[in-house]
């Protein structure tokens, strides 16, 4: 996971106490993956891999709101990454050359 968004003061999250952080998933309230590459030819791959990462994660944890943010998205990601916004797999995605789907992600975070 790229980000990861924890329901604990920052202080916490050190040494032992960041032990018990992890390993409890009431903790966890956001994860996700940022591909920042602008590579059109490789976005399919990055977002293959993202995809992969946050299945994984979607697995092993059932409360966190899963996200992708993406800098090269190609029409066909587009089409899955839609899907899984409308479906509820995804809670959130942005593109990071939109300004507004950035701005709108972060209000989203913050308000979680």
């Amino acid at each position: 996971m790229d980000l990861c968004l924890f329901s604990c003061h920052h202080n916490d999250f050190s040494g032992k106490s960041k032990t018990a952080i992890l390993n409890n998933a009431a903790n966890y309230i956001a994860l996700g993956e940022l591909k920042g590459g602008i590579d059109p030819a490789g976005a399919d791959e990055h977002w293959k891999t993202a995809r992969s990462a946050l299945n994984r994660i979607r697995s092993a944890l059932a409360s966190p709101a899963i996200f992708f943010i993406g800098a090269a998205i190609e029409p066909a990601m587009s089409v899955e990454i839609w899907h899984d916004l409308e479906t509820g797999v995804l809670k959130n995605a942005a593109n990071l050359n939109h300004d507004d789907q950035v701005a709108s992600f972060a209000a989203w975070l913050v308000n979680l």
